[in-house]
């Protein structure tokens, strides 16, 4: 981020036009840096072309394809899944099991010190080989993870073997919309598995910062929490913070039992929000005396979220909710955005559209995306892939990866709440005093993670008392039912009515926490000459005309601005995903409204 690229100065522009942005691959698919917030400059993508293999016999790790004897017989594009057009595969039926090759090769500088291989995100289980050996493995579908290779490479041509491992109709594991049987239906879609976000290789020191938070306060004060691998003595964290070019702050602590804890204060900090999403670049190195041995680049933004006077407040003046929900499909990449300009455009006409953030729904997104949420002012909610049922395997698997999506998202400003469940998938029998606890505890585990944003429990219904706002999904016809409905919600500590399922879970009294309709709409229609599914479908029918569709919109909308219980919105949806045709654009991203009439529709909530 020390560096304005034109892609950036092009982007931070308003928007003008709209149209369907083409999808062009360069010779590196996803090129770009895939975790902005924690940069090396020394690093390799390695996106683009893959050895390939279907394994649905499972005979790989008995023949030992890791050793390299296998002929695979196909290529991929990664960090497209298998699944998808973009893959140069596009084959949807079930196969478990998959398994990767490449060949790359590392400067020799870089075998001084850790060399790190990443990957995004794989869906769900993976094992990594490197020349043979066994590198590593990982479990969770959404979230990120490395292994240091240096002691696995050799001097020239290395060699890169992955099997991944994502059983298609396992109901206990987190998953999200991914459908369980082979044909996509009703709000369940095409299923992404195997390596699904960016693979590269960094150089790191013999040292290395791991994980660092930056936790900032609106009075200035930064803290530097960063967690250090092979610490050594006599190391120390120093951080320099810049505005721009130029330098504002420093920080130094010494790094003791891997850990290295410092504070810096800048004066007058500007603080970020969606109408001036500031950010400060910070570089962060270890040091031992003069020498620097390891160094990563870096952001914040000075931001505050809390309940002021029963609304959220952003650095404590209060913000009405306009969110929208953004499921993150392509038709042709599915969980991958295609590329970056995909990105900046769904987030610009988002913004386009007089919306102020984003429920990014059942999946954890991209850090490009985020980051550029960052940049361009845009409010998220960070939430999970749910699983659909429950038990203790299930319990493990969503405690471990949500721990790890909540440590990989904890430093951006543009997430202002923390969603781990919805609509009570994963738990669906809320009877159950064990669910209800499981419910109660990730409330409480991501308060310990970080204690600085909102936290919705159990989003649309059934909600226990460890809440910090009150998500209530309502798909009303109309806004003459949706007035009658809330009329007097939230007034005197009165619950809030049932709808689906009953607001609150058995045996649990509302808490006063302020009311967020965080679904609502789901209007149909579908534009002429659009090909959608024959199975195509949306909330109460699909409307005839744009004017219909348009009209039962802003009678919503009037019922919402005339019922001051609710402090936000989400309408559901930004696009059209498969067969469900309710998104304000199409599936490929062409607006079936005037922007400028939406725009005018969300001004009505204030």
């Amino acid at each position: 981020m020390t560096t304005t690229s034109f892609r950036e100065r092009l982007y931070s522009t308003s928007l003008v036009f709209f149209v369907a942005l083409p999808v062009l691959q360069a010779a590196v698919p996803r090129a770009e840096y895939p975790q902005p917030q924690f940069q090396r400059a020394a690093w390799t993508s390695l996106n683009g072309r893959w050895e390939f293999e279907f394994d649905d016999a499972n005979a790989g790790i008995r023949e030992n394809w890791s050793a390299g004897g296998h002929k695979f017989s196909r290529t991929i594009t990664v960090p497209y899944c298998f699944e998808s057009r973009l893959s140069g595969i596009g084959d949807t039926a079930f196969h478990p099991y998959v398994w990767y090759r490449r060949t790359f090769t590392v400067p020799p500088e870089w075998r001084r010190g850790a060399v790190l291989l990443h990957f995004g995100a794989v869906d769900y289980e993976t094992q990594v080989w490197v020349n043979g050996r066994f590198a590593g493995e990982h479990r969770g579908g959404q979230s990120h993870f490395q292994f240091d290779i240096a002691p696995l490479l050799g001097s020239g041509e290395n060699v890169i073997v992955i099997r991944a491992e994502d059983q298609p109709e396992d109901r206990y594991m987190p998953r999200g919309k991914q459908y369980w049987e082979p044909k996509s239906k009703r709000i369940w879609y095409t299923r992404t598995s195997g390596i699904w976000q960016s693979v590269w290789v960094e150089s790191a020191g013999g040292s290395y910062l791991e994980q660092v938070h930056i936790t900032p306060s609106n009075d200035g004060t930064v803290r530097f929490d960063a967690r250090v691998t092979h610490p050594s003595a006599g190391l120390a964290l120093h951080a320099e913070i810049r505005d721009g070019e130029r330098p504002v702050a420093a920080a130094m602590g010494p790094v003791a039992e891997a850990r290295a804890i410092s504070a810096a204060i800048v004066r007058d900090p500007r603080l970020w929000s969606p109408e001036t999403p500031t950010l400060y670049d910070v570089t962060l190195e270890l040091r031992r005396g003069a020498e620097v041995v390891d160094r990563v680049q870096s952001y914040f933004g000075f931001r505050s979220v809390s309940i002021k006077s029963g609304r959220v407040a952003i650095n404590g003046r209060p913000i009405y909710l306009k969110f929208i929900l953004d499921q993150g499909y392509w038709p042709e990449s599915i969980l991958t955005p295609p590329n970056e300009d995909a990105i900046q455009f769904d987030i610009r006409t988002t913004k386009a559209m007089g919306f102020n953030g984003v429920r990014k729904h059942q999946k954890v997104e991209d850090p490009r995306f985020l980051y550029w949420a960052d940049k361009m002012g845009l409010l998220v909610s960070g939430e999970s892939a749910n699983a659909y049922r429950y038990d203790d395997l299930y319990v493990a698997r969503m405690i471990t990866e949500w721990t790890e999506i909540v440590a990989r998202d904890y430093n951006h400003p543009s997430i202002i709440m923390w969603i781990p469940l919805n609509e009570s998938w994963g738990v669906p029998d809320l009877s159950d005093i064990r669910q209800q606890f499981h419910l109660r505890t990730l409330y409480s585990l991501t308060k310990s993670l970080d204690a600085s944003r909102l936290v919705i429990d159990n989003d649309g219904w059934e909600h226990t008392e460890m809440t910090d706002l009150m998500g209530l999904h309502d798909y009303a016809r109309n806004g003459e039912i949706l007035r009658k409905k809330y009329d007097g919600a939230g007034k005197g500590g009165a619950p809030p009515p049932d709808n689906a399922r009953t607001a609150l879970a058995s045996g649990v009294r509302y808490n006063g926490s302020p009311l967020f309709l965080s679904e609502f709409g789901g209007i149909a229609w579908i534009p002429p000459e659009t090909k959608t599914p024959d199975e195509s479908w949306g909330y109460a029918g699909v409307e005839k005309t744009a004017d219909d569709a348009l009209a039962r919109l802003r009678g919503l909308y009037e019922a919402v601005a005339a019922t001051p219980g609710f402090i936000g919105i989400c309408y559901t949806q930004l696009t059209d995903v498969e067969q469900e045709v309710n998104g304000l654009m199409t599936y490929d991203r062409k607006p079936k409204f005037d922007v400028r009439q939406l725009s005018q529709i969300n001004a009505l909530l204030q």
